[in-house]
This record gives C-alpha cells, sequence and structure tokens, in this order.
C-alpha cells in the first residue's frame, strides 16, 4: 500500500528486466573497481554488500508482481507531467501536513484494479488546494490531534475511461458506479476531493463505519439515521463523520448522499465553465 506521508516519497521499482540489467552492468564496474577500492580504503564490506546475486534476483522477480495486477502499464512520468501541465499542483506542495494513500494506484479500490501505476502524489486545482488548507486549518482549531488522509483527487478523463471499460456492468447501470467519461465528472476536472481523517501522530484512519469505495447504504451520508437504527453503523462512526463534514463545509466543499468521503469544490456547471478536463 503506497501511503505517502508528510516528507515521505515512496516508488514502485523499476520493472524486473531493467533493474536485473542495471544490477548486472553495476557488478562488472564494481569487480573493476574493487582492486582499486580495495588499496584506497581501510574500510569493512556491510554484510548487506556480500548478498548473493539470486537473492537480489529473487527479491526484484517478488516486486514485479503487484505490477502485473495493473489494467494498463501508464507511464507515471508522462502521467503525472500531464497533471502538471495541465496547471494542477500537488496537495502535499500547499498542506504538506496531510497524509496521501492514492486508493486507485492500489488494489483497495472498488474496481480492485491499480489504474495510476506508480504515482503517489495527489493533484488537484489550485483553488481547490486552497479551500482545502482552509478545511485543514479548521480541522486543527477544532481537533489538533486529528489530519487529513487524501485518498483521491484529479481522475483523468483517460483513467476515467479505463474504469469505464473495465467495469463488467450493462452500459445502461454503469453509471451508477462511475461516471460516464464522454460527459465527466469532478474528479476529471481537479475539483473534487475524496478523503478521510486520521490520527496525526500515528497515521492510522478513523473509524467511517466503512471502508472507502463501500457501495452500500451504510456509507449512505443520507441513510446515516437509518443505518444507526439498525446496528449497521455506530454513533462514534456517525460523529467522525460528522468532524470531516463539518470542516470542508466550512471551506466552502459541498458532499454528497451516497459516499462519506467525497466532496466537492464547484458544481459540475461551474466546473465546466471554470476549467477543463484532464485528459
Amino acid at each position: 500500500m503506497k501511503r505517502i506521508s508528510p516528507g515521505r516519497m515512496i516508488l514502485k521499482p523499476a520493472s524486473f528486466h531493467m533493474a536485473f540489467e542495471k544490477l548486472r552492468k553495476a557488478k562488472f564496474i564494481c569487480l573493476l573497481l574493487f582492486p582499486l577500492l580495495a588499496c584506497s580504503s581501510g574500510k569493512k564490506e556491510h554484510p548487506e554488500d556480500k548478498l548473493a546475486e539470486a537473492d537480489l534476483v529473487a527479491k526484484l522477480r517478488d516486486t514485479t508482481v503487484v505490477e502485473a495486477h495493473t489494467i494498463v502499464g501508464l507511464d507515471t512520468g508522462k502521467l503525472e507531467k500531464r497533471l502538471i501541465d495541465a496547471g494542477l499542483v500537488n496537495i502535499q506542495d500547499i498542506i504538506p501536513e496531510v497524509q496521501v494513500e492514492l486508493k486507485y494506484s492500489t488494489e483497495d479500490n472498488f474496481f480492485g484494479k491499480d489504474v495510476y501505476g506508480e504515482l503517489s502524489r495527489c493533484y488537484m486545482q489550485p483553488e481547490v488546494g486552497e479551500m482545502l488548507k482552509n478545511a485543514y486549518r479548521e480541522l486543527k482549531s477544532r481537533h489538533p490531534d486529528l489530519t487529513f488522509l487524501v485518498y483521491d483527487a484529479v481522475r483523468p478523463q483517460s483513467v476515467q475511461q479505463i474504469l469505464w471499460d473495465e467495469l463488467d456492468k450493462p452500459d445502461s447501470i454503469k453509471p451508477l458506479y462511475v461516471a460516464d467519461p464522454q460527459k465527466g465528472s469532478l474528479h476529471n476536472f481537479g475539483v473534487a476531493v475524496d478523503l478521510t481523517l486520521a490520527y496525526a501522530g500515528s497515521g492510522e484512519p478513523l473509524d467511517m463505519g466503512t471502508g472507502y469505495d463501500f457501495f452500500g447504504y451504510a456509507a449512505y451520508p443520507d441513510r446515516e439515521e437509518e443505518m444507526l437504527a439498525s446496528g449497521k453503523i455506530s454513533e462514534e462512526q456517525v460523529a467522525n463523520r460528522k468532524i470531516l463534514r463539518e470542516v470542508m463545509l466550512a471551506a466552502g466543499f459541498s458532499g454528497i448522499g451516497s459516499e462519506w468521503w467525497h466532496f466537492n469544490a464547484y458544481s459540475r456547471k461551474v466546473a465546466g465553465e471554470k476549467f477543463d478536463i484532464v485528459k
């Protein structure tokens, strides 16, 4: 799971073949330089330097297993460059203290697919970033021990198309699960954000009653009273959701009735007038 805590960046390794080639070349160079290094340095070799090549190869092979589960081999460098070229900002450049765990860069989402590849930074429109910064200030004034854990923000239209194509449902009901990429969603404009609350010290998310991307009434803010009465969610879980809603609404965001984690900075009409869809 790729969670980016303040001040940290986690990247997946390169492909097995490229990594092995680099390893082979590096070892060849080391063999050439070893006599010189041995004569000029009195330092002892570290145990980790003596790992067998077979062990290294096995480790590299293991790291490629997750890559096989991605829907497409996204070139993350090109994807991220497109986001930056579109004028979007990395939220941790605006709020360094927030945590980021892009759920669509893992398999921990409704589709069970990694569609962002190695992308680990979360991007959004600059205005939305400033609004989220105001929400963060509101949160810290009320609950200094808490922070935001951001799951998603901009979702390029190209990625939206992948999700649409991969969803094993009739086209007539697909919009119940994912927005039609031809029409665009607020995520495609970079003005929607999916997030939760976490403890600033440990990074542990608060209990909201369901996980992210849960499709069911237990995740519906509009059904909380009903779910409480039936014992599907607890008072504590609803209270945690209310903290999130209150600080987001105070900063100008609006929620939706079916996902406790989703907030919009603008309406579809306003977003279309202010911004282009991010391809």
